[in-house]
């Protein structure tokens, strides 16, 4: 793969106004009620043990759909916030933390996806004094969030209103696009690095947390929701490349990071093996499509007629359909929802579909 974009003398995050709310040197600790010393967090909120503090997005009203992780530094950063439509969610439970409006610095995106960064625009109006960071592929999506809400609609449908809401502006000033190598300082000698890791999404960044040594991949890395015995890779159209996200996977096995913080849902342990096995399902989920792609064609001749994507969504379907635990899906009533919602087998075909089908016709990129 030829190199990718961006580079350490790109413009990024160290070249912004410093964040007013994160000069001071803010711990964050449990603050509700009339005794922010006795107060529980919400259970909506998760400390690790590195120190990482995941915060229950709620989307779709339903719990370990996608996190947003706050790290509690001099400058205290958010990495993802979610949708907009449980956005309140997520703001309560900073404020549980002792968050005050001032108080947050960052707010980094891994890319603009609704159930990543839908909310951004509600987060900055929350916590005026926050930098939103976000890829530079990306960032005028932010600003001006007409295209994205339009074409979100048309590919959720009723779901853009139920579950998502839409992405409100942000001021241009507030927003600073990153490219590959980039830094954000948080203080103490905490940085975060950027890192370009496209193939999920052209726009696509992981973050790697010299704090804790942890690497926040996004999507980059897949799935692994509660009930789901394997990771699943996340594929869906209009971007996905097959060798770009191999690429970025490998990005992170060069950090021999210790910890993977997944967006859905939480940190898979031992990150080694769980990078290993995101590669290994990558594999497997785009061999097994190719097959059932060209068996198709096959059928029907060498031109595609859209009935491809039935025959590679139900190869898929069959294939890996032992991948999900029967027990938790009888018992956890919110199982089955959040596997659709946020890796349902049709999604992964039709972006490993137009995958295809930009390969064989020349107009893919390097990137998507």
């Amino acid at each position: 793969m030829s190199e990718q974009p961006g580079g350490k003398d790109r413009p990024g995050p160290d070249d912004a106004p410093e964040p007013r709310g994160g000069t001071a040197r803010h711990r964050v600790g449990p603050s509700a009620g009339p005794d922010p010393r006795s107060a529980e967090p919400p259970p909506t909120i998760e400390r690790y043990d590195d120190g990482i503090i995941a915060l229950d997005t709620m989307t779709g009203g339903m719990s370990n759909v996608t996190a947003g992780y706050l790290l509690d530094a001099p400058r205290p950063t958010l990495i993802e916030c979610g949708p907009a439509k449980p956005i309140e969610t997520l703001v309560a439970g900073l404020r549980s933390l002792g968050m005050e409006p001032d108080d947050l610095a960052y707010l980094v995106l891994t890319h603009i996806h609704l159930d990543h960064a839908g909310g951004a625009g509600d987060v900055a109006a929350a916590f005026p004094n926050a930098t939103v960071v976000v890829s530079e592929v990306g960032a005028r999506h932010l600003h001006d969030p007409s295209r994205l809400n339009r074409s979100a609609r048309q590919v959720y449908g009723d779901l853009f209103d139920h579950v998502y809401g839409a992405c409100t502006p942000i001021d241009a000033q507030r927003i600073v696009g990153v490219a590959d190598g980039d830094t954000i300082d948080l203080g103490g000698g905490r940085t975060l690095e950027l890192l370009y890791t496209p193939g999920h999404a052209k726009h696509h960044v992981g973050v790697h947390d010299s704090g804790t040594d942890a690497v926040f991949s996004g999507d980059s890395v897949g799935v692994k929701l509660p009930g789901m015995t394997h990771l699943r890779p996340a594929t869906p159209p209009a971007d996905f490349h097959l060798e770009a996200a191999l690429h970025s996977l490998g990005r992170y096995r060069e950090r021999s990071p210790s910890r993977v913080y997944l967006a859905h849902y939480g940190p898979v342990d031992p990150p080694e093996d769980a990078l290993a096995e995101a590669e290994d399902r990558l594999r497997l989920w785009a061999s097994t499509a190719e097959a059932a792609y060209y068996e198709a064609l096959a059928e029907v001749g060498a031109a595609p007629t859209g009935t491809e994507l039935d025959h590679v969504a139900e190869t898929l379907r069959r294939r890996f359909a032992d991948e999900v635990d029967a027990a938790v899906l009888a018992e956890d009533p919110d199982a089955a929802g959040r596997l659709e919602l946020l890796s349902g087998v049709g999604s992964n075909a039709a972006g490993l579909v137009r995958y295809f089908q930009r390969r064989d016709d020349g107009t893919l990129t390097d990137v998507g």
